[in-house]
């Protein structure tokens, strides 16, 4: 398990072949570039093209196929095709999102004129050119009879409380007519006649229909389209680095002679310096490598042999990386994650399910040519573990001990085993087996601090963190398993540390933490002086205090393992309760079939769950932060062609 090195590479080329010497370091693949910001109209036209065909993709991925189609159907597309291929099917999906606003538009306003029967704007300009102008009012029903007598106004109808009427003009109002109480207000008369408004939502909605159509036969080019995008990122990248190179000339005759220079900055790992060196011959390239600054942006490039390699899936998926400048735990990662995955899916039964999808999976690639992936074999050796911890706690489906064969109980391993010790025995060792994992899992992260610390004082404070973890250990024995087994206070059948007659554990415990908590005050911050050390300790004592109370909360933290398998088995539990009365009744099977598929299959994906939070968290968080790592690195990309 380890980091590779990198060198600080930074690359010098003539202006004038900055094209070719870019398409050349990008067929090495090795050199990871610092961010560049790029500007030109070509990088803005990759890039606009690359939203075009993005927002065309996720148009297409809303449309549900309705017949199966082979996924072997698809249409190949040149560049500018595909191209012209994102914009029509945007146009489509505007037009359509437009015709949904005139469907909208268009029943409002009928809605709005519903009351008034049919409304036709052309037959009040027909009546307005032969001298009779016509204005729509509505008014509440109790302040009709306010309008005067002289006011030439046609009650049309009255309903829900309004009464609508027309008021008669001998000529075009520019202002509201003398007479019309203030209660009346104008109705505006609308675009098109109502029966047009019914016309234009029908030919709309058969417009939307046929561009539904269209996009559905488009879907053939997704394919097409995917590729297109895969190239655009391609080129957004190229042409960001070309354009965002920083360049000057030397001088002027340089200048003149086209010998203005281009460089960018960038890192090689170590192991291909050779092959960068021979590239640089190759093409008269000039370079400065130099081991990278405290400071400098360094990606992170792992590497471990096959087995450890197993957990980069999970890690991606999470997309965590560790820091250039810390630990490269995916051995520890990958050996803790599965024994956490065991005992939180807790079921031998559970487990074989997990095998036998590995297995499909494996089988479906073999099927196709390809080798095992990465990602099948991590959830075959979940699933091994799973099993492995079902047997040895006599887990199965769920279903209870004393109705499994004797061949499987015999199996189990009696500490954790509910079936050879009873129910309480075997939970108390569970969780006692969780503090164990604890204290073995952090106390390997501060070894790990004291070995890198052992050239300075400071590896004293790794020490005392040590030291604090191991008393604290007791003290949560104490205080969450049991009090009478492991006391705090001292008497005459307290237990003794490793077989030592003559110290109580209780004086141990607590003397472990003092001796610990005054190394970690004095040496925690070590950069030189004893006496800094102390004063930044000092400044920072509310904090200090509570990372004693963190160690006892980071211990306990693992009991989760342990009451997540418990809920889960109670649920399985539960749906064997309900399920075995239907399963011996003839008439209710198929019922007890189908209950106890889905749940013990919800079971499995809320383990799946919590794996995720539970399991994941253990090692990024508590087992980091014990480590100091954040997990703020970056993941080495080197600068190369798509394959």
């Amino acid at each position: 398990m380890a980091i590779v090195q990198m060198k600080k590479v930074s690359l010098v080329i003539l202006d004038s072949t900055r094209k070719t010497s870019l398409e050349q370091l990008r067929k090495a693949g090795v050199l990871h570039l610092e961010a560049v910001e790029g500007e030109s109209q070509t990088l803005s036209s990759f890039r606009e093209s690359a939203a075009e065909t993005e927002k065309a993709l996720s148009i297409l991925d809303e449309v549900k196929d309705t017949k199966k189609k082979s996924a072997s159907v698809s249409e190949m597309l040149e560049k500018d095709a595909a191209r012209e291929k994102a914009k029509e099917i945007i146009a489509l999906s505007d037009r359509k999102k437009s015709l949904f606003d005139i469907i909208s538009q268009n029943k409002n306003e009928i809605a709005r004129l519903e009351k008034w029967g049919s409304v036709d704007p052309a037959e009040f300009q027909a009546l307005a050119e032969k001298g009779i102008f016509l204005y729509m009012y509505e008014i509440p029903s109790d302040k009709y009879s306010l309008i005067p007598e002289d006011c030439r106004t046609v009650l049309v109808n009255s309903a829900d409380k309004i009464s609508r009427f027309l008021y008669k003009s001998d000529a075009a109002l520019e202002e509201r007519p003398a007479g019309i109480p203030a209660e009346a207000y104008a109705v505006q008369l609308p675009e098109c006649s109502t029966a047009q408004m019914e016309k234009n939502i029908l030919d709309a909605e058969q417009e939307i229909l046929s561009i539904d159509k269209k996009i559905s036969e488009e879907k053939k080019f997704r394919g097409a389209l995917l590729a297109y995008k895969k190239l655009l990122a391609a080129d957004i990248e190229f042409e960001n680095i070309y354009s965002g190179m920083n360049s000057e000339a030397s001088n002027e005759q340089a200048a003149s002679e086209g010998s203005k220079l281009a460089w960018l900055t960038g890192y090689v790992p170590v192991t291909s310096m050779k092959k960068f060196k021979n590239l640089c011959a190759e093409n008269g390239w000039a370079f400065v490598a130099s081991d990278p600054a405290d400071d400098d942006p360094v990606p992170t490039m792992l590497k471990n042999n096959k087995l450890v390699e197993l957990i980069y899936p999970l890690t991606s998926f999470l997309d965590v990386t560790p820091g250039y400048h810390e630990y490269d735990i995916s051995g520890w990662f990958l050996l803790f994650f599965c024994i956490f995955f065991a005992m939180i899916f807790g079921d031998a039964g559970y487990g074989a399910l997990v095998c036998l999808i590995s297995f499909i999976m494996m089988a479906k690639g073999a099927k196709k040519g390809g080798s095992f992936s990465s990602v099948n074999v991590l959830v075959f050796l979940l699933g091994f573990c799973t099993m492995c911890w079902g047997v040895l706690t006599c887990t199965w489906f769920g279903i209870e001990p004393e109705r499994l064969p004797k061949c499987l109980v015999d199996l189990s391993f009696a500490p954790i085993s509910p079936a050879k010790v009873g129910t309480d025995a075997s939970n108390t060792n569970q969780q006692i087996f969780c503090f164990i994992l604890a204290i073995i899992q952090l106390s390997i992260a501060h070894i790990k601090g004291i070995f890198r610390c052992r050239k300075s004082l400071r590896f004293l404070g790794e020490l005392g963190s040590l030291l604090e973890l191991w008393g604290m250990y007791y003290v949560v024995m104490d205080m969450v398993v049991d009090a009478v087994k492991y006391p705090l206070g001292i008497t005459e059948e307290t237990l003794y540390f490793f077989g030592v007659g003559w110290l109580p554990v209780p004086y141990i415990a607590l003397g472990l933490l003092f001796v610990g908590f005054v190394l970690n005050f004095i040496f925690s911050n070590y950069e030189g002086s004893i006496k800094d050390s102390i004063l930044e300790s000092l400044k920072n004592i509310i904090s200090v205090l509570l990372g004693v109370v963190n160690v006892f909360s980071d211990i306990v933290s693992y009991i989760r393992l342990w009451a997540v398998a418990l809920a889960g088995a109670a649920i399985s539990s539960t749906v064997n309760t309900m399920a075995g009365p239907m399963l011996g009744k003839m008439i209710m099977v198929g019922f007890g079939v189908v209950l106890l598929c889905f749940g013990h299959g919800l079971n499995i994906i809320l383990n799946l769950l919590s794996v995720i939070v539970h399991g994941v968290r253990l090692n990024t968080l508590e087992f980091s932060q014990h480590l100091g790592m954040t997990w703020s690195g970056i993941k080495y990309s080197p600068f190369h062609e798509e394959k």
